[in-house]
């Protein structure tokens, strides 16, 4: 059972971390000053007294940092991650392109990494080393987000709070505000902290009273509140009532122990420790700092200035003695005071073209004139005195530029008398000094590209991650092999429970990630260079494909000899590595195609007369056709005709039946009518009769 930790072996352990920063302190110090003489004289503020002041200068220093910078930092290095080896892995390709798409959201979305790597670049140059510092930083919908510059493992305490959005920020580590256990090289370091200067609200919210009640008292932070990040006298710091004191705090993190701590300057006790916060494969959640001059002996860098600053101390004075010939370079003379007076105002108010009047001119000529009267200062002694000035200066940069492998190629200078050749001479030995340069900046992109990629596995939601890098739009196929991909990316226990470990996968052994070539100066090479591999792989394959279709029989034993002649070109270009594993499948096709050969195809002259055969046989069966066409439209036209009359026969009777029986109806009608109307005629003789009969009546017996 592991023993509690006492405050004396508390105390113990905090005391043995002060010594290390304590000695790190007085290891480099020295080293400390030096950088700060040399960003002095980079911002030019070491003029002290007047006669320094007045003094001309010529800073060597900011012309070599504005040329180097842009020739090993052109641009910001955006991530590259890829399958290892390049295997048909369909998941390994899916999960590297959501983290490089999860990676290029990080970089491009936010300006920590692009003014980060710029820092780190300008710190290098200037005073030797580069640093950077990864953290994970989530934020939540009510407000509550975990900021400051305090790397830490924050979680989710409150139930009721919601993740809105998180990242991984890059942290610029200022050189005075780094340090590291005192070793030889960066592999034997086991610690390292930064100095974090904090605001109160930031204090009082990375250390809440509610979780550091021994840290508050009276129910304030008893935190000291006494620095500030710049290096202010003692003097100016009473006179500067507006700067804000803030609390500077260690954060130091433990390799051998797997913890992290912070420690406040002032307290000198521990605030708080976490185990391994970020689980990072090489636990220091900063990449090896960005290095110039180092030996194996001690890891306190040596700056470039100071490889030429004796040289640079000539060209001040070479600058200096310029300006004061220069200031020398004045028309100054003597002039005979008996003579005329007019003689004074010849400098002054003789123009081009105008004459100035002499009394007396007769004793004027007799004295030979002006040259008997005046005599200038000779400025040839000066003249030369500058050249010579200007001569040495220009011998003193050069050997600057030798020292720093900075030629007239890489400052954008030429000579035109020079040569094709020693222009190229010229490029290729700039490519050379520069290439260590520019690898140590890829290397140190790289390693802040891998931090990132590890805390953004281990720390972000799953959600997260297929959010930033849009995997919803990715094709039909490779949403197939997005669950599987975020398997091996965040772990099958973390997609269930987020709050559970994640595996590395960095080691996977299937993903790597790196940082894209970043050399400006290398993408015309680059792009020469696959212009020639295309050209000679382009010319080869029509020689060998010649070579192979005349070599017959011979071809099983021709095409593997021509493939591995083409393979041995193929793998002596660097820009055609990528390709040689589809080459490589290539190649075995052809040869098992070689080896198993497919029956010889038939002559031209076989060809063609097989096809005038069939052409032929199909002209008589495309004939035979036409004609058995035409007989059967002949039938259907005689069927038609005669369907069409026995049709119209048959119309013709049953109009006529029916116009037959239409006048048999009509007939019967109008004997019909006429059989009414003569019983109507009857009927109407009958009742007339009756009623004269009745009126007959009637008279004969009123009569009566």
């Amino acid at each position: 059972m592991a023993k509690k930790p006492t405050k004396r072996s508390e105390a113990t352990k905090l005391q043995g971390y002060l010594d290390a920063i304590s000695k790190y302190d007085r290891e480099y110090k020295p080293w400390e000053e030096r950088v700060n003489k040399i960003l002095k004289r980079y911002r030019d503020e070491q003029r002290r007294s007047t006669a320094d002041a007045n003094a001309a200068k010529f800073n060597i220093l900011w012309s070599n940092v504005q040329t180097l910078v842009p020739a090993t930092f052109a641009r910001v290095p955006q991530p590259d991650v890829s399958r290892r080896f390049r295997d048909q892995d369909p998941v390994g390709r899916v999960a590297a392109l959501i983290l490089e798409r999860g990676l290029e959201f990080e970089t491009q979305h936010y300006p920590d990494y692009r003014d980060t790597m710029t820092q780190c670049v300008h710190d290098r140059f200037l005073g030797g080393r580069g640093t950077a510092w990864i953290r994970y930083e989530p934020h939540f919908k009510d407000g509550a987000a975990v900021e400051g510059q305090i790397t830490e493992d924050v979680e989710a305490e409150a139930p009721e709070e919601q993740l809105d959005y998180e990242c991984a920020p890059v942290d610029y580590v200022h050189w005075k505000d780094f340090g590291h256990s005192v070793a030889r090289t960066w592999e034997e370091v086991t610690l390292v902290w930064r100095w974090v200067y904090m605001s109160e609200e930031a204090v009082l919210e990375r250390f809440p009273v509610e979780d550091f009640p021994k840290l508050y008292k009276d129910g304030k932070c008893t935190i000291p509140f006494d620095a500030t990040p710049e290096d202010l006298k003692r003097a100016d710091r009473n006179a500067q009532t507006d700067v804000k004191q803030q609390a500077k705090i260690c954060e130091l993190w433990d390799k051998e122990k797997r913890a992290a701590l912070w420690i406040s300057k002032s307290m000198k006790e521990s605030l708080d420790e976490r185990a391994d916060p970020l689980k990072l494969q090489q636990f220091f959640p900063c990449p090896k700092p960005l290095y110039a001059t180092l030996t194996n002996e001690t890891l306190r860098p040596v700056p470039d200035f100071t490889l030429y600053q004796d040289q640079a101390h000539t060209l001040d004075t070479l600058a200096d003695r310029a300006a004061g010939l220069a200031e020398m370079l004045k028309v100054k003379g003597v002039y005979d005071a008996s003579a005329d007076p007019a003689l004074a105002r010849l400098f002054t108010e003789g123009n081009n073209g105008t004459l100035l009047p002499v009394k007396n001119w007769q004793a004027f000529a007799e004295k030979n004139g002006l040259k008997g009267s005046i005599d200038v200062f000779d400025l040839t002694p000066i003249v030369k005195a500058l050249d010579s000035v200007y001569l040495a200066a220009d011998q003193q940069k050069q050997q600057v530029y030798e020292l720093m492998g900075i030629s007239d190629i890489v400052r954008g200078a030429s000579d035109p008398n020079e040569t094709l050749g020693a222009q190229k001479l010229k490029g290729q030995y700039a490519s050379m000094r520069l290439r260590a340069m520019q690898g140590d900046v890829s290397r140190f992109a790289t390693d802040v590209l891998q931090l990132k990629a590890q805390v953004m596995c281990s720390k972000f939601s799953p959600q997260t991650l297929i959010a930033i890098s849009a995997a919803e739009q990715l094709s039909e196929v490779d949403r197939g092999n997005v669950p599987a991909a975020m398997v091996l990316l965040v772990g099958e226990e973390r997609l269930q429970d987020p709050k559970a470990e994640a595996p590395n996968p960095l080691r996977s052994f299937r993903i790597e990630v790196n940082a894209d070539s970043m050399i400006q100066m290398n993408e015309a090479q680059e792009k020469t260079d696959r212009m020639e591999f295309l050209t000679a792989n382009g010319a080869f394959m029509d020689k060998a494909t010649q070579m192979v279709g005349q070599a017959g029989a011979a071809a099983p034993i021709i095409v593997p000899l021509v493939m591995e002649m083409w393979k041995f070109g193929v793998t002596g270009f660097k820009v055609g590595k990528t390709i040689e594993g589809q080459f490589d499948e290539a190649t075995e096709k052809l040869k098992a195609m070689a080896a198993n050969p497919q029956p010889q195809p038939p002559s031209p002259e076989a060809i063609k007369a097989q096809a005038d055969m069939e052409a032929d046989k199909q002209k008589t069966m495309r004939e035979g056709q036409q004609q058995q066409a035409d007989t059967q439209r002949e039938q259907l036209r005689a069927q038609e005709q005669a369907h069409r009359e026995q049709m119209e026969c048959a119309h013709k009777e049953q109009l006529d039946a029916q116009q037959k029986a239409h006048e048999q109806a009509i007939r019967s009608m109008e004997l019909d009518k006429e059989d009414a109307f003569k019983r109507w005629e009857v009927e109407e003789n009958n009742r007339t009769k009756i009623e004269v009969a009745e009126i007959s009546a009637g008279a004969r017996e009123g009569v009566q």
